[in-house]
């Protein structure tokens, strides 16, 4: 019989799988490298080595990068872009850069479809979606011949005001779809965003339109190759909300698995949030080749209606997440006499030098292993042999420039990464007024372990949790999601024009549409629920906060207006550092997500240590320019409450974990590593 729970997550550099056995209520980690050329390949290795057949999963969730990465690298498909009659010029005009207004470097984001691959339909509705001409369908039908003589991939239809009256849009995919046939990728723009700002929208149907057929088609393949080794259980994906949804249906609207990779990470700190009593957390995954930066506050994780991308924006939900280009197989390069870290990578092929698959150029991994903080013999579970001649024949070569001998170089390579990812910590956190001491730090993913402890004094931050399997952390957090569909609806009525019954109604009318969407999803009718939201700004203003709405009988009351004007003013004051309470406000949109609960995984608790003692290695590690004799600890030697001062290695199969001098480090009841600061040698 079915028994394991999987979550699977490709990264740039090794691909995690996590296992939980229902029958013991044992996890199990995994791990191979990628495969870039047939990812499915490193799919089925990481699954091997823990699963004996597909046959024996009950329920798989994935994460992927195929759509962000088909962006980033600007490999998608060809586009062709349907706009209004007389507003083909909105998607390149684009929205002015009010943060860079000053930076006389600003170059504007290169857009997915070149003007002249931008063609104009008759047609148009007004803002009150009452239409003042008809679709012009003959144009129509002449965009799909422009379509096959161009050998375009997809097309993204995006008309005036159609949030407010979709009807031409849905009329152009009908003939387009009898002019080329079912197959075609079309992205309508009121389905990728149901929502006001035409740019914006826009731009969220062309994404959709550029990324959806590379998802598509991994998805069908990943899906029909699990399935051929006996899967008898639907295939879900990660979405950039961190929800999750069947493959069937991120299929449908690939646009929000855009950032399904990384989104794991945050739901994992969600639960841990949860399991150890934090609420306000600071997850960080350093991989081989980024660093993501997320929040978790108040136990929940931050999710923002809207995303940019390369200066792209998108109307979806998504996890707030920070990326800068920062992992252990980033690069150390010169530029003007400067030492620099990434963003480039060397991947997972050739990968770092001191893998020795043809690699030469140093890496932050090369530069650890030169510091003694990885251990050569039994780096990733053993998985892969090390060669540390290689790593410091490739620091010493960069030294050499700079006149640096191999183990400052490589002190230098650590200290540039680590100023790096703490600016990226920053920008997420002190540029948002948010303070990063008042907040632990969780780190994850194969190489932030390793770093966490510096950056946490970097930020003054007084406690670093490592969760079990870090490596595999964000595949963890998969199985701790649940099915989520969002829905919005344009509403606009300054608050002494709001009509409390039809705002009562409408949140009704989407509260039972949401339900009813589980249906595809196989959720049973117990396990769902909906959570709403409004849309909200002061009169006059551009921009908006979400504001939470309880049901369809808050918004109906007589002080609904008085209730909500008090929360936003509270929610603006938090954002930016005042409010006016009793200014006009402005209703924009409505907001609905729908829930699926799944069965929840919980944190499995660890055997208490039978003695304060544990079996060590010593080691000569660098920390500072000075050589320590450093314990070298394998995690699987080490029980709740355990405790121990660093300098200190602990080595595991998914990562290693660095404890600096000058802290100390305990394993609660789940088995996290706890490190934290000794204050005045306490």
């Amino acid at each position: 019989m079915s028994r394991f729970r999987v979550s699977m997550d490709i990264g740039g550099t090794f691909t995690d799988v996590v296992a939980y056995d229902q029958e013991t209520g044992r996890f199990q980690a995994g791990k191979a490298s990628t495969t870039p050329d047939d990812l499915t390949e490193g799919v089925h290795t990481a699954l091997a080595a823990l699963v004996a057949s597909p046959g024996d999963i009950s329920f798989t969730v994935h994460g992927t990068t195929q759509g962000l990465n088909a962006f980033l690298e600007r490999r998608g498909v060809k586009v062709l872009l349907l706009a209004s009659k007389g507003a083909g010029d909105t998607y390149h005009i684009a929205r002015g850069p009010r943060t860079r207004l000053y930076d006389l470097q600003y170059r504007k984001p290169e857009p997915l479809v070149p003007r002249r691959d931008v063609l104009e339909i008759g047609g148009r509705f007004d803002p009150a979606g009452r239409e003042i001409e008809p679709l012009d369908e003959d144009a129509v039908r002449a965009a799909a011949r422009r379509y096959v003589d161009g050998e375009f991939g997809a097309i993204a239809v995006a008309f005036l005001f159609s949030y407010a009256a979709p009807a031409h849009e849905l009329r152009a995919r009908e003939i387009l779809a009898e002019e080329l046939g079912e197959d075609v990728t079309i992205s309508l723009s009121h389905e990728a965003a149901k929502e006001w700002r035409e740019y914006e929208r826009t731009s969220s149907a062309v994404v959709e339109a550029y990324a959806g057929p590379v998802v598509r088609r991994y998805l069908t393949r990943l899906e029909d190759s699990l399935t051929e080794r006996g899967l008898a259980v639907p295939l879900h994906v990660m979405q950039s909300s961190g929800g999750v949804l069947t493959a069937a249906s991120a299929r449908r609207r690939p646009l929000q698995t855009l950032l399904s990779g990384p989104v794991g990470g945050t739901m994992g700190g969600v639960a841990l949030a949860a399991a150890i009593g934090r609420p306000n957390l600071i997850c960080i995954d350093m991989g081989g080749t980024s660093f993501d930066v997320s929040l978790v506050i108040d136990g929940q994780p931050d999710v923002s209606p809207e995303a940019q991308l390369e200066g792209l924006p998108m109307l979806m939900s998504v996890v707030n997440i920070h990326t800068v280009g920062a992992g252990g197989g980033s690069v150390a390069w010169l530029e003007a006499g400067g030492l620099r870290v990434g963003p480039r990578s060397a991947g997972a092929d050739p990968g770092p030098a001191c893998y020795q698959r043809g690699g030469t150029e140093p890496t932050v991994t090369d530069a650890n292993l030169v510091l003694g903080r990885i251990d050569p013999d039994w780096f990733a579970g053993g998985a892969l042999d090390l060669s540390a001649e290689a790593a410091k024949n490739a620091i010493a070569g960069l030294g050499g420039k700079l006149e640096l001998d191999t183990v400052a170089m490589a002190e230098g390579i650590c200290d540039v990464a680590n100023a790096k990812m703490a600016q990226a910590i920053r920008t997420i956190t002190v540029s948002r007024g948010i303070e990063p001491r008042e907040f632990t730090l969780v780190a994850f993913g194969g190489a932030g372990p390793m770093h966490a402890a510096f950056l946490a004094g970097e930020l003054g931050i007084g406690e670093v949790v490592v969760p079990r399997f870090p490596g595999a952390f964000s595949a963890w957090g998969m199985l701790q999601s649940e099915i989520r569909k969002d829905f919005a609806e344009p509403y606009y009525f300054l608050d002494a024009d709001l009509d409390r019954a039809d705002l009562g109604d409408k949140i009704a009318g989407m509260a039972a549409t949401g339900l009813r969407s589980l249906d595809s999803e196989g959720v049973p009718l117990e396990g769902r629920r909906v959570e709403h939201g409004v849309d909200i700004r002061y009169e006059a203003q551009e921009y908006t906060l979400t504001v939470p709405v309880t049901d369809a009988d808050e918004a109906s009351r007589e002080d609904f207006v008085e209730v909500i004007a008090a929360r936003f003013a509270e929610l603006h004051q938090a954002r930016y550092g005042h409010a006016n309470l009793g200014a006009p406000i402005e209703f924009v949109t409505l907001r609905t997500t729908a829930f699926g609960a799944l069965e929840r995984v919980e944190a499995e608790r660890v055997a208490e240590a039978a003695s304060p003692e544990f079996e060590y290695q010593p080691r000569a590690v660098i920390f500072g320019g000075e050589q320590y004799q450093t314990p070298l600890v394998r995690r699987d030697e080490l029980a709740g409450r355990h405790s121990f001062e660093g300098p200190a290695i602990v080595l595991e199969g998914t990562a290693t974990t660095v404890v600096p001098p000058g802290h100390r480090v305990s394993v609660d009841e789940i088995g996290s590593l706890v490190i934290s600061r000794q204050e005045d040698g306490s």
